[in-house]
């Protein structure tokens, strides 16, 4: 970023793969309710690039491709949703370091909110679960009347709210999708390595910066 940039004053996260480790809780969840369906589950590491661009991408990513029209899909996403909402939490867990560095925010005066593409109830339960400490305004998950993310609307909303400029608002994320969110915003697009995809995917989507650790992202927030 060039001199140029206002100081960041606000930061927009998104969640899974970047606050909290959720993969395994949402692999497992998916695996179980396919093999009750018949069909084949995937290892783990397949869910990286399942998710991260809403739930109905993540069902049609996972069930067989003869059984992805629209009724079908639509079928077995509420019969997921309910397999999740039984197990979400069961071994998710925050990442190190998100804690002391929310602290750091909280105490630099930043506004801080979450942008997922995670169903809205669910973000709303996994932030107030996992995160119940810090004071999020607001928390946003996909929600039917609204687009997902990479499209701006939402950040750009979340933005209007606080009363500041995009370029003075750090968009943190661990995919394509969320440094696409932040270019398309105005904001500083800011990667991190710990996620679910790997940090050439955040190069080749032009993040502004890329933290492999929390010290990294604080200074990527605070240059």
């Amino acid at each position: 970023m060039n001199g140029d940039c206002p100081p960041i004053q606000g930061v927009i996260f998104d969640l899974d793969g970047t606050l909290i480790d959720s993969l395994e809780d949402i692999a497992l969840s998916m695996n179980a309710a396919l093999e009750s369906m018949g069909y084949a589950p995937h290892p783990i590491d397949d869910y990286r690039y399942f998710v991260g661009e809403g739930i109905q991408h993540l069902v049609e990513c996972a069930i067989p491709p003869e059984h992805r029209q629209p009724d079908d899909v639509e079928r077995f996403l509420a019969y997921y949703r309910k397999v999740y909402r039984e197990s979400w939490n069961q071994r998710t867990e925050v990442y190190p370091g998100i804690a002391a560095f929310l602290d750091r925010c909280r105490q630099a005066g930043l506004h801080i909110g979450v942008l997922s593409n995670k169903p809205h109830d669910i973000t709303l339960d996994c932030v107030r679960h996992f995160l119940p400490d810090w004071p999020w305004s607001p928390i946003y998950g996909q929600r039917d009347e609204v687009p997902r993310k990479p499209d701006p609307t939402v950040a750009l909303e979340i933005a209007a709210g606080w009363e500041l400029p995009p370029q003075a608002i750090a968009f943190v994320g661990d995919t394509a999708v969320d440094m696409d969110t932040a270019r398309h915003a105005g904001m500083r697009a800011v990667g991190v390595t710990w996620g679910f995809r790997p940090e050439q995917e955040l190069r080749e989507h032009q993040a502004d910066f890329i933290a492999s650790d929390t010290d990294q992202l604080w200074e990527a927030i605070s240059s």
